[in-house]
């Protein structure tokens, strides 16, 4: 095999395992607003809903992993015998958008051409370790560039959650959760933005970050 054949088999695996690198990650901005006091251990909290939506089962779905964070800050849930201090407001949203791209790609130039196939361009010619579209010695072939167009979605995502003392209506804590991704299945990705909005907490106030968390479907 030629040098240079090796150097484009080689960028073409480096720019796949790229490709697939990236598809594996989920990658969040996070903002988070705050004024926590250090007193905290114990308190309980409850979620705070609008109009029916207490009974969503996808929100309830959402509410647990945000409760599992909370409790591991050391809050309490709310109790029968003992009302909660915190009020725990949860907000998603998803939104969609098509995407369409041109971009160059190394093709054959005799593939689908009445040349190419048994007989005259045949696919299994060639010397050993070759095929196409390097196949016959007679009839050498050089990639050559072409554009193409491809269409895609991109979904922007958002969490917000927001904690406030019921007793003084003072906001504790506030973050949003934003990432983007060809991901449009809400579900799938919610852990991932929970566990953004709690990673190192409270976080830098007002100052964004970005976190990357690996994406296992």
């Amino acid at each position: 095999m030629p040098p240079w054949q090796r150097g484009f088999l080689v960028l073409l695996l480096a720019f796949s395992l790229l490709a697939s690198g990236c598809a594996t990650k989920i990658r969040s901005e996070v903002t988070s607003f705050h004024h926590w006091p250090t007193d905290v251990a114990g308190r309980r909290f409850t979620f705070v809903h609008q109009g029916d939506e207490g009974k969503s089962l996808e929100r309830q779905s959402y509410e647990n992993l945000v409760r599992s964070e909370l409790l591991k800050l050391g809050l309490a849930d709310q109790a029968p015998e003992a009302p909660s201090r915190l009020s725990v407001r949860v907000d998603y949203r998803i939104n969609g958008r098509d995407i369409r791209v041109i971009e160059t790609v190394l093709v054959d130039p005799w593939y689908g051409t009445p040349w190419y196939g048994p007989g005259f361009y045949n696919p299994y010619w060639g010397w050993p370790g070759y095929g196409p579209p390097y196949s016959s010695p007679m009839w050498p072939s050089m990639p050559v560039a072409r554009e193409q167009s491809r269409r895609y979605s991109v979904f922007q995502r958002e969490l917000r959650i927001q904690i406030t003392d019921k007793a003084t209506d003072t906001t504790w804590f506030e973050v949003t959760v934003k990432s983007e991704g060809e991901q449009g299945n809400l579900a799938s990705v919610m852990p991932y933005l929970v566990q953004a909005a709690f990673k190192d907490f409270p976080g830098t106030h007002g100052v964004p970050r970005v976190i990357e968390m690996k994406f296992t479907k």
